[in-house]
């Protein structure tokens, strides 16, 4: 042992280094794990951090998240978390009034299943703003809702683009439709490096230090709000478009070296494939009950394929988008094209979400060595499910939902929350992976039961699954002497619990620098 002082040594409780392996104590110095056990113990330590019987583990990872967007639903218009239309346009009125020189009106997260079908009016919002732009992001993030104003400044009232929903006019669906208005938001109406701050202490209150922003747009001030936040490893996926690809291409190459830093990198390109079930989006390989059709992908298949090896020739790691069993198989075909026409690395793509798998499917995941990212926070028969996803599914369809613990058995697995769409605390995700169930403990004996995993496997999904994914699995995601003192303390062992939802985080700590708590 090199030196016998650390900075600080934990005691007291358990210390969880990764599955199967435990330890009564752990030591930091320089930011790292230098002692475990007795060997900790037997330093000096000008810090003593008494875990109070507590749980001391690795520090949860997110792997599909849009932390700055989670930041921003604070600021204009709050629309998250109403329970009617009403309620969202009258918020929408009050902020208008509040702020009567704003030159648009904007908000996120507001329930798509206020409206039948998801389908909301323009003319609902012009009841409140007649005279100014109102856009509003739907909680999927997968659809906006504008008032005749934004519709008319954006030409969406005439156009023929795809997702433009016609009668009545007011919801655009997928990114084709959504661009049209969100491209027209004046820079500047918001504050990014704020929303980028309420972000990172978010994260470090549900015990995380690194997440996967799994969709940021070149030009956004996404990167740079993150540059100035001392309190979160952030890895920032571009988003490719389907028509700019080509240009993109040499833009994210000089945003890649740009952007790079010790708590932020660019290495990663996020491709959309399909959309959301609850819009009939995503895409599937047969119908939408009552022939509703297969649904849209993002982009041409050839197209995607295309760009997909074009990106990964430039040493990228793909992050695509796949919520249907179409999409899933679209985006595998994307992946085993860029491997076939480039020579051999350690590519490590990531297909996330993956809310329904052909099992014909399954064995290109380790063939292709994907790394599977669910968010099992999804993996819950609440209302979104039932108004929405199960009628246009059919039952059949609709049990084969999320399949955790399979995907789990053929493929390497990391988790994410997708946050701002769905909570943050990945003691939640953990919890309903269990359980499948919703906090409040529905249905009785779970959802899709079979799907169920145990808490260490859900547990290594945000620790040892998304350290893999950040290629960071030499300085994180489990305990040992030399990894980084990237740590979370529980108030209790999560896998001697009923609720693991209900467990308390106490502290984090970033590279052994104490973040919350």
């Amino acid at each position: 042992m090199i030196g016998s002082t650390a900075e600080a040594v934990f005691s007291g409780g358990v210390v969880w280094a990764g599955r199967g392996r435990r330890s009564d104590a752990l030591a930091v110095r320089g930011g790292r794990v230098c002692a475990l056990g007795a060997e900790a113990l037997a330093l000096r330590a000008d810090t003593l951090v008494d875990l109070a019987g507590g749980f001391l583990m690795p520090a949860f990872g997110d792997g599909h998240a849009h932390p700055v967007f989670g930041g921003l639903q604070r600021q204009g218009a709050r629309v998250s978390g109403l329970s009617s239309v009403a309620e969202v346009v009258e918020a929408v009125r009050a902020h208008a009034e509040a702020d009567p020189g704003a030159p648009w009106i904007v908000g996120a997260g507001y329930d798509p299943t206020l409206a039948p079908d998801g389908v909301f009016d323009a003319r609902w919002l012009d009841a409140a703003v007649p005279d100014r732009p109102v856009v509003l992001r739907a909680g999927d993030y997968h659809a906006v809702w504008c008032n005749t104003v934004a519709l008319e400044l954006a030409g969406a009232s005439g156009s023929d683009v795809p997702g433009v929903v016609r009668e009545p006019m007011g919801t655009l669906r997928e990114w084709a439709a959504c661009d049209l208005v969100l491209r027209l938001v004046p820079a500047g109406l918001l504050d990014l490096p704020a929303a980028a701050r309420h972000a990172a202490a978010v994260y470090a209150a549900c015990g995380v230090t690194w997440v996967q922003d799994a969709w940021v747009d070149l030009g956004s001030g996404i990167a740079d709000a993150y540059r100035a936040t001392a309190d979160l490893r952030v890895a920032l996926a571009l988003r490719a478009d389907p028509e700019q690809w080509r240009e993109q291409r040499p833009l994210f190459g000089a945003e890649r070296r740009r952007v790079a830093s010790e708590l932020v990198s660019a290495h990663t390109v996020k491709f959309f494939t399909d959309g959301v079930i609850e819009t009939r989006t995503a895409a599937l390989l047969e119908p939408y009950a009552h022939s509703c059709g297969h649904g849209t992908p993002v982009w041409p298949r050839e197209e995607l394929l295309a760009a997909a090896a074009a990106f990964d020739a430039d040493g990228f790691q793909l992050h695509l988008h796949a919520i249907g069993d179409g999409g899933v198989r679209l985006a595998l075909d994307a992946v085993e094209h860029a491997a076939s026409v480039n020579p051999p690395r350690d590519r490590r793509p990531v297909i996330t979400h993956l809310q329904l798998v052909h099992p014909d499917d399954l064995p290109r995941f380790a063939a292709l060595g994907v790394i599977a990212n669910m968010q099992p926070y999804w993996a819950q028969l609440d209302p979104a499910q039932t108004e929405l996803t199960i009628p246009k599914l059919g039952a059949a369809r609709a049990a084969a939902q999320y399949p955790i613990r399979t995907v789990a058995g053929a493929a390497r697995l990391s988790f994410g929350s997708d946050w701002p769409v769905d909570s943050p605390r990945p003691l939640e995700g953990v919890h309903v992976a269990v359980t499948r169930q919703t906090l409040a403990g529905v249905p009785e004996g779970g959802w899709v039961p079979r799907e169920r995993i145990d808490v260490e496997t859900a547990l290594a999904a945000y620790t040892e699954g998304t350290a893999y994914q950040a290629f960071a699995e030499r300085d994180r995601g489990t305990l040992a002497v030399g990894k980084q003192a990237d740590l979370v303390w529980l108030a209790r062992d999560p896998t001697a619990v009923e609720r693991p939802a209900d467990v308390a985080v106490l502290g984090t700590w970033l590279g052994g620098r104490r973040t919350f708590g």
